[in-house]
Parts: C-alpha cells; sequence; structure tokens
C-alpha cells in the first residue's frame, strides 16, 4: 500500500451515479466508490508520473518537485480538465478525467506535449494501490497478458486498469516505496501477487518539439474477471475523446432538460448549472438515496463521516430538486424512503443506500417530520395521485408515531437530538418540522379520505405552533428560544443553576439522572426554520422579523462574513456556513426583504471553489474552503435561494467575474 495521507478537502468529483471518484486539482486519484456511491471505496491511491531515460521519476501530483496545476470542469459536464506544467521539464501533460454514463467504465486521457526544442523520450508511468471494499487484507492484483490489463480483486469486486496502448513494462505487488526508489527500470514482469498494488508503464520514444502524443487509461469494474474485462474491452472500442464526447451530450442533455437558471447572471447560471449536474453526482442510481457529500474523513478522525443519506438533508435537496424540474431524482428519493423507515414509523438519523441503518447517535425526530413535509412539497409539484397512493401507507406511519411522540404537557415533540446532532432538547426547530410533518400528512390523509386522521393530525399541528408561540418566545432577547429541556453535563448544570438559571433533575432508569435547563437561549440559525420553510410562525410576524435581526447580528463572521449556525459553535472552529447564509437569504426573501439577501447570495457564490462546488464551512480567518467539498445540502440552498430570487422578480446586476467552469 502506499499509505499516502487522503486529504480531508478534494477539488473535483466526477461518476454517474453508479461510480464515484474523488480528485484533487493535481490530479491524484484519491478515492472510488462503485457500485454505489455511499460504500464501498476501493482505491487506496492512484498516481501517475514520467520516468525519464536518466532513470529520473517525476509524479504529476507532486507540487514541490516543480509541477504546476489547474483544474477546471468541462463546461455544463461532468467531464474534469486537469493541466500540468513543469518549472523547468519540457513536458507538458494535459488530462481529462470523466465516469462514463450508463458503464462500469473511468476514463483518464493524457496528452504530452514536448514544449523543448529537442525530441522528448520517456516512460508514462501508473501506480495503482486498492484498497477493496475499503479492506486492507486478502486484495490482490495480477496482470492479464491476453488484455494486457492490471487487475487489482478482493472477494467479487475486480477493476481492470489498461490503455489503448500496449504497456512497456508492468509489475503486480509494487509497494510504493519500491517506486520512489526508482524501480521502473527493474520492473520484474511479476503477473501476481496478494497484493493491492501494482504498475505500468507506457514507452513513448522520441516526441518531436510542438508534437504530442495521447494515452488513454481506462478502470472497468465488475463482480468477477470475465465482467471487468468485457467493459474493458468495450472501453477499448472507442477512443477516449470519442467517450469524453459521449459523457459531455449525456450531460447537456441532462440540463437541457432540467429547468434553466432564472437569473440571468453568468456566475449565477455557472453556479446553478454545476449544481445540478452535482445533484445527479450524489443520487445513487440503483436506490435513489441521496448522500450528503462523497467521504473524506473514513476514519472518522474529525467527524462522523458525511457519506450517508440524512431524510433531513434529503428533504431540504429534492425541495430544490423539483424546483430545478429534476423531478425524477426526487420521486426516486422518496421510493427510497419507504424501505428506510423503521418499523414503528420512525426515519432514524442516517441511511446506508439500500435503506439499511448507518451509524447513529440518537433519534432526531426532524428527519421523519422533513421526509413527510418533503413529500408533500414533492407531491405539490404535479399532483401525481399514484404517487400520494404509494407514500399514503409510510405518511400514516410517519404521523401516527409523530403525533405519540408530542408531549402531552407542553403540546411540543419530546426531546431528542438537534438538528446539528450534538445535544438533547425539545428543540423550536424540530417542533416546527414536525409542524410540517403533520400538517403534510393531514393534507395527504384528507386526498385519501380519512378526514378523521386529517382533523386529528391538523390539531396536533396547530398545538404545536400554538405552543412555539407561547411557550417557546424569549421575551428578554426579543427571540425564540432555541429550545426548552436541554439535557447538560452535571457541572453544566450546577454553574447554570448557581447563576439564576432554571433547571431540573429527571430520574431515569438504573440510577440515573439527567440533568435539564429548562431554557436555551443560544442564538442559532436555525431558528429560521420555523418560518420557513416549516411554517409554523408567519415569515413577516413581528416576533420572527426581530427573531431574524438578533440572528444576524450575533451570528454575522466579523472578518469574513457569512453566517455561522450558533453563537459557540466550535466544530471545525466554528466557522461561517454556505447552507446557513443562504437560510438568512431565504428568510429575508420570504418575509418580503428580498434586498437583505443580495448580499448573502452574492457571499456564497463568491467562496465556491475553484471548479465551482460549494463547500461546507468557510473559515473564519482566511476565507478559504474550511470543510466538505461538495455539500450536497449548500447547493440544495443555492439553487433554491435562485429560485427564490427570480420569483421575488429580483434583477441581479451583470457579475464583472466570467464562468468559473472551463470549455473544452
Amino acid at each position: 500500500m502506499s499509505n499516502t495521507n487522503k486529504p480531508y478537502l478534494i477539488d473535483a468529483i466526477i461518476g454517474n451515479s453508479s461510480l464515484l471518484a474523488s480528485l484533487g486539482r493535481n490530479g491524484r486519484l484519491h478515492r472510488m466508490w462503485w457500485p454505489h456511491i455511499d460504500t464501498p471505496q476501493h482505491i487506496d491511491a492512484m498516481r501517475t508520473g514520467i520516468a525519464y531515460e536518466d532513470g529520473r521519476l517525476s509524479w504529476f501530483d507532486d507540487e514541490e518537485s516543480g509541477w504546476r496545476h489547474s483544474c477546471a470542469y468541462a463546461e455544463r459536464s461532468n467531464t474534469v480538465a486537469i493541466a500540468a506544467i513543469h518549472d523547468t521539464e519540457p513536458l507538458a501533460v494535459d488530462t481529462l478525467h470523466f465516469a462514463v454514463p450508463g458503464q462500469n467504465l473511468l476514463v483518464r486521457q493524457y496528452t504530452f506535449t514536448n514544449r523543448g526544442t529537442s525530441p522528448a523520450s520517456f516512460h508514462f508511468v501508473v501506480h495503482s494501490s486498492f484498497l477493496i471494499s475499503e479492506n486492507t487484507l486478502y486484495n490482490t492484483t495480477m496482470f492479464n497478458e491476453n488484455d494486457d490489463a492490471l487487475i487489482h480483486f478482493r472477494h467479487r469486486y475486480f477493476f481492470a486498469l489498461s490503455s489503448a496502448n500496449v504497456c512497456s513494462k508492468f509489475q503486480a505487488g509494487l509497494p510504493w516505496h519500491e517506486m520512489t526508489g526508482g524501480a521502473l527500470q527493474k520492473l520484474s514482469g511479476k503477473t501476481i501477487e496478494m497484493s493491492g498494488d501494482g504498475a505500468m508503464a507506457w514507452q513513448i520514444n522520441g516526441l518531436e518539439p510542438g508534437a504530442s502524443v495521447t494515452i488513454p487509461l481506462f478502470i472497468s469494474a465488475g463482480h468477477n474477471e470475465p465482467e471487468a474485462l468485457q467493459a474493458l474491452r468495450e472501453a477499448k472500442g472507442k477512443a477516449a475523446a470519442e467517450w469524453a464526447a459521449l459523457t459531455n451530450a449525456y450531460w447537456h442533455g441532462y440540463l437541457e432538460e432540467a429547468a434553466p437558471c432564472p437569473l440571468p447572471d453568468i456566475k449565477i447560471r455557472s453556479l446553478y448549472e454545476r449544481s445540478l449536474l452535482m445533484f445527479k453526482l450524489m443520487a445513487d442510481r440503483d436506490s435513489g438515496s441521496i448522500i450528503a457529500a462523497p467521504e473524506f474523513d473514513e476514519h472518522f478522525s474529525r467527524c462522523g463521516g458525511y457519506s450517508f443519506c440524512w431524510g433531513r438533508d434529503a428533504a431540504f435537496i429534492t425541495s430544490a430538486l423539483d424546483r430545478a424540474g429534476l423531478y425524477e431524482l426526487s420521486e426516486s428519493f422518496y421510493e427510497w424512503t419507504l424501505q428506510a423507515q423503521s418499523p414503528d414509523g420512525s426515519w432514524q438519523q442516517r441511511h446506508y443506500h439500500d435503506g439499511s441503518l448507518a451509524p447513529s447517535w440518537g433519534l432526531q425526530i426532524d428527519e421523519g417530520a422533513s421526509i413527510l413535509w418533503g413529500m408533500r412539497q414533492h407531491y405539490l409539484v404535479k399532483k401525481d395521485e399514484e404517487f400520494a397512493r404509494r407514500v399514503w401507507p409510510a405518511v400514516e406511519r410517519g404521523a401516527e408515531f409523530l403525533e405519540a411522540f408530542l408531549d402531552p404537557d407542553s403540546g411540543l415533540p419530546r426531546p431528542s437530538i438537534d438538528l446539528w446532532e450534538e445535544r438533547e432538547a425539545s428543540h423550536t426547530y424540530s417542533s416546527a418540522a414536525v409542524y410540517g410533518g403533520l400538517m403534510a400528512a393531514a393534507d395527504f390523509a384528507r386526498d385519501a379520505g380519512e378526514i378523521a386522521k386529517a382533523e386529528r393530525w391538523s390539531n396536533a399541528a396547530a398545538g404545536i405552533a400554538q405552543a412555539i408561540n407561547e411557550t417557546c418566545w424569549n421575551a428578554d432577547a426579543q427571540s425564540y428560544f432555541r429550545g426548552l429541556h436541554l439535557t447538560v453535563p452535571q457541572s453544566h448544570y450546577e454553574e447554570a443553576v448557581a447563576t439564576g438559571k432554571s433547571g431540573f433533575t429527571q430520574k431515569l432508569n438504573k440510577g440515573y439522572v439527567r440533568h435539564v435547563l429548562k431554557h436555551d437561549d443560544m442564538p442559532d440559525i436555525s431558528l429560521l426554520g420555523i418560518s420557513h420553510p416549516f411554517g409554523a410562525v408567519a415569515p413577516d410576524s413581528e416576533q420572527m422579523r426581530s427573531t431574524a435581526d438578533a440572528l444576524e447580528a450575533a451570528l454575522t463572521v466579523p472578518l469574513v462574513g457569512g453566517i455561522k449556525r450558533y453563537g459557540d459553535d466550535h466544530y471545525i472552529g466554528g466557522n461561517p456556513w454556505i447552507l446557513t447564509t443562504l437560510w438568512l437569504a431565504q428568510y429575508r426573501i420570504a418575509s418580503g426583504e428580498p434586498d437583505k439577501a443580495q448580499q448573502w447570495l452574492d457571499w456564497a457564490i463568491n467562496h465556491a471553489t475553484e471548479t465551482g462546488l460549494l463547500p461546507e464551512q468557510i473559515d473564519k480567518n482566511t476565507g478559504e474552503t474550511a470543510w466538505v467539498v461538495p455539500l450536497t445540502w449548500s447547493h440544495a440552498m443555492f439553487v433554491s435561494t435562485v429560485h427564490m430570487m427570480a420569483e421575488a422578480k429580483i434583477l441581479q446586476p451583470t457579475c464583472e467575474s466570467q464562468s468559473t467552469s472551463a470549455s473544452l
């Protein structure tokens, strides 16, 4: 194994809804998932470079050795172009990277141009290190002479690596440290090794000044060797340029079928189209589940992982998909929710693509409530009665679970984990989500002729709205409380009570004690959710306007701008988030103050990455990308905000900067 340290931040993703891969701007392939986009992941690292006749080995992704890179997506496509030039070496390297739609095939095309004044002779080298099914055990690499291919396999996952050009050297089982030690000239030709590593090389002799040569790499996948090799043979049946043209045509057609960007600004349109293209990569082709982000912290070293499907995130995402005319992706997701629902009617924190439970840290009542709300929002787009009939049994069970979860004394949902997945309380945002879910279920019940249930759920929702206004209002701060009955550690409880805050203790089973503060008064941007999108409180109400103003004042980050999640946020340093900033923009539009939304939309656009992807967070000191690229929820909030701005008939000024995408 190469033992490379994988980065948390990546620069580009490519895929086809079945195969997904992440790249650095220097062209290093960091991760690859197949046949689903969440798990399993198979790549340790794949690196490419040049071996010169004098024995020197120069890796394209090694910026310390003098390589400089530029990286951009093709316009209106999920094809990535990376250019590499060297400070002193004569060769320039232009590469294309893409997954072919409908094929178990990743293509990486390398074009070498001699910028020097004399002929150049060299080897193009690939070192492939696989970690199949994310497991260090029982990986095997072998060379198939008939197909001129290295095959990496473990159990039922086989990956064939080859080119249209015939290789000049190879070795199965070549550790990375041997490659760095100049072993290219001594590649043994070993044909099989129980190892995940291997290398191939292609010789180029006498490339004349100004001339170019292209070597395509094909990586095919299958559940056995014949499947992988058949996919490889089909790949070799077309030139890489033809595969690229087919791929670009597919993505152009995908965008043509979507709703166009409703605002004329070129920078907004570019990011809007990039968002729609990214949505397709984040939606699993077979299951319909939608992941929060491509995984980047597989060892959970700084977080709990992101390559899962959250019902809450997906409800916001499908709302954006429907606005953008991508109805089939929303439809597939809600079909998926039917298998992910727990027997008791709830939807738990997060799931794998097949609907099975993913690692979790407790019920978040807003997850299932958001799914019910999202189902209704999706139904309202086309009024598809067949969809309503299919989801009704799940809606019924989900609403009954939500209703049973209400505290009869307070009228609010009982304590659960908040949307940021950090604390237990009766959260005001979660209560509003349950309001939205029950109202959605009541509407479905009326359509189904279940009038008694419709009235019962509507009444329960009305009780939540009333309780939010009566018990969750913080008159001192002129804002809503973040929540009631906040569980805290004993030391925190004792300190708070000593300063005059109200609280109580609750005896639990087996002698344990829960320490509870009556109110959670921390400013939190999620409080906007009680009016937008869930509508438990009118956006233009005096209390809601006051809350929004208080949140904006408390959560705006002074140095770089943007809105952080809540007052004492420490996650990854406590940075502003794209989605929270756009949440404020959306609230301002919903409350009839669209002029106040413009600065927040501009801020989000200006903090997209070099390749036009929206991260989760922006560093509060530097303004650079801080965490998670791309975050699907960030892109969803952007698309929804753009449509809301257009619906509010806001005209955008022409931006000086042009598209963040490059044409190929």
